[in-house]
């Protein structure tokens, strides 16, 4: 495996900018970066031009990750080339939250073969439902394919996001790749970090990702007695107060939700996954070392799946851990590097809602505020 990676800062990017990676002759080439970027004039033809032989895939971001750390309104390019690799790519068009379970299904027929062994995928990061869209891929690959990606952001404003496949850009497309056979390996790992906090809440209305109501109560009059001065932030300020989905036991499942946005007319909160009619929720918080540790932990097991300590990082954290952990934002990437080796590239961004499977193929769950990680590597003889 061979893989070259550049930061561009400047308001455009150009063919000279990222030639320097056409000289591995990539398949697959990641751009995560800028709405500024994403959106001028040529960007997605320029990137199709300079790799006509690669998959190029990528998505605007609420931040970046190098190898160089954590950047703002710049765009990572990270180009790889295996030795042996099969990829196809592929995406469909989403109109809104409602569709999601469709589309999921869609992107999977396109890409559904025998020898389909991973599936990775970027979302819109507005007016989406990550969990149907999971789940609608999971209906078609079955349960031995692994499913991991994420949600595209925006700086944090949550009005616009863009996807990008081969030349084009979109506001309105999932997009995806699928790797077949036995040339890749792929392993991945994914934690929060985040603490519990208030008594669990029992959901008494919601509809797919829409909370109307905890304990009978509107769900954003109670969130925001909870949050108290920060609650005038909203919905921006709630991505450091996520939900923890709770058993009937109240124990944790590992899933977390944070919210997209608020209706104040309906006293409703909207959440890029699915929150369960009568489930149990309760508030978390955390801190930059719990952050951190979370981030290393879903790097030891990623690593510890892989038998090859060569490859490529791809790391999708949310926004959320971003604003908590400020100007220390860069130790949780450090925390990975040092897991992976410093000669491994990482790259990825910050995000919407994290793709990643908890335990074994068939738990593939849309994540909220957690570092998720997939590794490419090229799978060893023997």
């Amino acid at each position: 495996m061979k893989s070259e990676q550049i930061v561009v800062k400047k308001p455009q990017v150009a063919a000279a900018d990222v030639s320097k990676l056409a000289a591995i002759n990539p398949q697959l080439v990641f751009a995560f970066g800028s709405i500024e970027h994403f959106k001028s004039p040529g960007f997605g033809p320029m990137m199709k031009s300079t790799f006509p032989n690669a998959t190029v895939i990528g998505c605007t971001t609420a931040g970046e990750i190098s190898n160089k750390g954590v950047t703002d309104n710049t765009t990572v390019f990270t180009a790889i080339h295996f030795d042996n690799p099969t990829i196809k790519s592929t995406a469909a068009k989403l109109t809104g939250a409602d569709n999601c379970f469709q589309t999921g299904g869609e992107i999977a027929r396109s890409l559904k073969t025998n020898d389909l062994k991973a599936v990775f995928v970027l979302g819109q990061g507005i007016n989406v439902n990550g969990t149907p869209l999971v789940d609608g891929i999971r209906s078609v690959v079955g349960q031995n394919v692994v499913i991991t990606g994420g949600l595209a952001g925006d700086g944090g404003a949550f009005k616009e996001t863009y996807t990008l496949l081969n030349g084009e850009v979109s506001n309105g497309h999932v997009v995806a790749f699928g790797l077949y056979g036995d040339g890749v390996e792929i392993s991945y790992g994914s934690l929060g970090g985040w603490k519990p906090f208030g008594p669990a809440r029992r959901v008494t209305k919601s509809v797919n990702n829409v909370l109307f109501e905890l304990d009978g109560e509107p769900a954003l009059a109670v969130y925001k007695k909870y949050l108290g001065e920060d609650a005038k932030g909203l919905p921006a300020s709630g991505l450091r107060y996520p939900f923890a989905i709770l058993n009937d036991n109240e124990a944790e499942t590992g899933l977390i939700r944070t919210i997209l946005a608020v209706d104040e007319a309906q006293g409703s909160l909207t959440f890029a996954g699915d929150i369960p009619t009568n489930g149990l929720l309760r508030l978390m918080h955390t801190d930059s070392s719990g952050l951190v540790s979370g981030a290393k932990g879903a790097a030891t097991a990623t690593r510890k799946a892989s038998k090859n300590q060569e490859g490529v990082g791809i790391l999708i954290s949310c926004v959320g851990r971003k604003l908590v952990m400020g100007d220390d934002i860069d130790e949780e990437v450090e925390a990975v590097q040092e897991a992976f080796g410093e000669d491994n590239v990482v790259t990825g961004f910050y995000s919407y809602g994290e793709i990643c499977p908890m335990e074994g193929f068939s738990e593939c769950k849309l994540h909220n505020q957690t570092m998720t990680i997939t590794w490419f590597a090229d799978k060893k003889a023997g």
